[in-house]
């Protein structure tokens, strides 16, 4: 009797596990979750799902704040958000994401879309900021009268738009606020501000506190080459690395604000801490700050949005949107 055992090619605990026949197994996610079109019972942020591209597929779930005499005639800020989990695990319309992007809206009281972007490794980069910046300009269509999606045109407000991420999110963030800086939006739209949760970047040299041993072969640094397998300068592409060879000024970043959270015991901590500073040197003209949550690790605040740090760090992403 023939074996059934598939033969692994490529294995990177906790995350995902890719077979010599293609298939792909995520062993890190969160149930799919359904919209909450009737409002959630406990923030009272109604939400649906919507299509925006078909060929490639992109999706987006689509956040509104409970509307009270007191908003409901407001145009409110839009945060276009970019969820993590390294570019291969996590989705728009899973139980973590859904739970996170309620207590968001409902802190900062804005129109909020999670995009559904493509995953690697069956979709390798860029396919995720292709996705993300086809979702950005369909947001920005809607400014000029081109777009049919009611939350947006009734209650969005196109001289507040913000974009953000968390990890492999917060990386999309950084790189689609540099392609604003050389590509114009619909409408002429601008970014007001962008923020990166605990940021995805790395480097072929360790920098702070990170181990010399094994550098090249740390989970972060194997991740990057199942995502993005044919990326120009590998671990130092400027897409990762944005302080490596060849990367381009910070000063160019197309937003008028910028925050930059970090956790303590967070491997992507030094990173994070190093790009801010950089920002700072770089000659942009923005507003830039760091906001560290000490003795807390990597996605702590998306994992449990119910615990004090987390509702901290949702606190602070809601004065930076407001």
């Amino acid at each position: 009797m023939a074996s059934t055992t598939k033969e692994v090619a490529t294995e990177l605990l906790p995350l995902i596990r890719v077979y010599t026949d293609g298939s792909v197994e995520r062993l890190f996610a969160s149930p799919i979750v359904p919209p909450s079109p009737d409002q959630d019972p406990e923030t009272g942020v109604s939400s649906k799902d919507i299509t925006i591209s078909d060929n490639p597929s992109i999706s987006a779930r689509l956040y509104l704040p409970k509307l009270t005499p007191h908003n409901q005639n407001q145009k409110l800020p839009i945060l276009v958000y970019f969820h993590g989990g390294a570019f291969c695990v996590e989705s728009a319309f899973s139980l973590f994401s859904h739970r996170y992007l309620n207590s968001i809206v409902s802190e900062a009281n804005v129109v909020g879309i999670s995009v559904e972007y493509r995953l690697a490794p069956e979709h390798p980069l860029p396919a995720c900021y292709e996705d993300c910046w086809a979702a950005l300009q369909w947001v920005a269509s809607h400014s000029a009268d081109n777009g049919k999606e009611p939350w947006l045109i009734n209650h969005g407000d196109f001289e507040r738009i913000y974009i953000g991420g968390d990890s492999s999110g917060a990386n999309t963030a950084h790189n689609l606020a540099l392609r604003a800086g050389t590509e114009s939006l619909p409408g002429g739209v601008k970014i007001s501000g962008a923020f990166l949760s605990q940021p995805y970047f790395w480097g072929s040299k360790p920098i702070g506190s990170e181990s010399k041993e094994g550098h090249e072969k740390s989970l972060t640094s194997l991740i990057w080459s199942l995502v993005y397998p044919s990326a120009t300068g590998g671990i130092d592409s400027p897409l990762i690395n944005p302080l490596g060879p060849g990367a381009p000024s910070l000063a160019g970043l197309a937003c008028d604000k910028l925050l930059v959270c970090v956790a303590e015991k967070d491997m992507l901590r030094d990173r994070g801490v190093w790009y801010c500073d950089e920002v700072k040197k770089s000659g942009w003209k923005g507003e830039v700050e760091l906001f560290e949550v000490k003795g807390e690790d990597h996605a702590f605040h998306f994992l449990n949005v119910e615990a004090e740090n987390a509702k901290a760090v949702i606190k602070r992403l809601a004065s930076f949107l407001k």
